[in-house]
């Protein structure tokens, strides 16, 4: 098979057959096929697009280019849960302990953190001990025994993804929605789930910031995994401000551990809960969603969703004391509060600003290879439609670099847009999204 007609063939708007897919795929993930002519066609496939059997046809291939992960031998239906990432968004620590207490076992594989987005991994290695590098007997043993197991992913899960989602970040191809797509299903694929709840983000701090590009997205997501006889559904959420009050590594795991206790209600909880209850009616233990949310508040009401948290966190070598005291977990040596600078009402948030505010502190990466410091990033007191009265706090930052606080400080004060009158407050659920229709909010 001849890679610059296939290279040609697309730059024409031609379709590509499964075959001239899968040869790019298993190129891009071997090594076999140059950058430069993976990089044209990324391109070629950014302006033209690609149909719907052709994004099917590039996701099963991907998928299927490293380890298939097989979860057949836990009892039940695995479910997972993939948000397309965001600043403050700390539901797996919320949901997956909740729905494993409800009877619906949870084998997941998270990823860390770039850029303004936390990572679910970096957050878990804030609780001391707690290590995400379990191998696959390991991981499936734990499942089977308690339930729930949230590590990262095997060094060669669909590896054809990793070769060609490192060209698309620098050849300007990322916002490409059949490239975005296969990415994110083709790893959920080869992750071994079969009930899988999308989490796809709209608004200021999301990759699609129009509800109609994220209703899209979401839409092409969930046709994928259906048409790969997987069952798969999708909610469109907000991110035009951070979902959790808490942003940065040991803050979110202590406002994740605040919700399981009952200590805390809000947006973290509500969304944690709207996804969570689809994946007990997809794992089939309800038969509906209200009966589903019923049963993870019951379990969030009687403790059952902290102690399956702390049973994961002892079977994953953690320290558990957590649960019971957050002090436990890193603490910075700075304690700044930021006041509002006047009177007015919260009308906008840019999200984005304040993701990168917290990685300028340390609690995100701009490469790989960074070191993250787990207990620096901030809490956010307010949220869009509240009032504000001038010398009120708005923030408090926690770090541990003093020469980052009045820098970071001005960061998420510029970040905040206050008008003189009452502004609405923000939407948290946009849409719902499955193989047959789109429910609108």
């Amino acid at each position: 098979m001849d890679m610059l007609g296939i290279i040609e063939k697309k730059k024409k708007k031609q379709e590509l057959s499964p075959e001239e897919i899968d040869f790019f795929a298993k190129g891009a993930a071997d090594g076999s096929i140059p950058d430069y002519q993976l990089s044209a066609l990324l391109m070629a496939i950014r302006l033209n697009g690609m149909s719907r059997q052709e994004t099917v046809a590039l996701t099963l291939s991907m998928a299927h280019s490293g380890d298939m992960m097989d979860l057949s031998s836990i009892p039940g239906v695995p479910a997972d849960k993939h948000s397309t990432g965001g600043v403050g968004d700390t539901t797996t620590l919320v949901l997956v302990p909740l729905v494993a207490a409800c009877g619906v076992p949870v084998a997941k594989m998270s990823g860390r953190g770039l850029g303004h987005t936390g990572g679910t991994l970096d957050k878990l290695e804030s609780i001391p001990g707690f290590t995400i590098g379990l191998s696959e007997d390991a991981f499936l043993k734990q499942v089977r025994e308690i339930g729930c197991a949230v590590i990262g992913q095997t060094k060669n899960l669909a590896p054809a993804d990793k070769s060609l989602y490192a060209l698309r970040d620098v050849t300007a191809t990322v916002d490409s929605l059949p490239l975005i797509a296969s990415s994110i299903v083709s790893k959920k694929l080869a992750s071994g789930a079969q009930a899988i709840v999308l989490d796809v983000k709209t608004g200021a701090g999301a990759l699609m910031q129009t509800t109609e590009e994220s209703i899209e997205l979401a839409q092409a997501m969930v046709r994928i995994g259906c048409d790969a006889g997987r069952k798969m559904v999708a909610l469109v959420t907000d991110m035009g401000q951070p979902l959790g009050s808490h942003v940065g590594n040991a803050l979110e795991v202590k406002e994740a551990i605040d919700v399981l206790s009952g200590r805390v209600t809000g947006p973290l909880l509500d969304v944690s809960l709207m996804l969570g209850a689809r994946m007990l009616l997809l794992g089939g233990v309800v038969a509906t969603v209200e009966d589903g949310q019923q049963k993870l508040t019951e379990a969030l009401h009687n403790g059952n969703g902290l102690e399956k948290l702390r049973q994961m966190i002892v079977a994953q070598g953690g320290d558990p004391a957590c649960c019971d005291d957050p002090s436990k977990l890193p603490q910075a040596k700075i304690i700044v509060e930021v006041v509002a600078p006047t009177d007015g009402y919260i009308e906008a948030m840019d999200t984005i600003r304040m993701g990168n505010a917290a990685q300028a502190m340390g609690a995100g990466r701009k490469q790989k290879t960074d070191v993250i410091d787990y207990s620096v990033g901030f809490v956010l007191h307010k949220r869009i439609g509240d009032s504000v009265s001038k010398g009120e706090p708005l923030f408090t930052l926690h770090a541990n670099r003093a020469n980052t606080v009045e820098s970071t400080a001005k960061e998420l004060l510029e970040s905040i847009h206050l008008s003189p009158t009452p502004t609405a407050p923000g939407k948290l659920l946009h849409a719902f999204v499955d193989s047959e229709h789109i429910e609108r909010f």
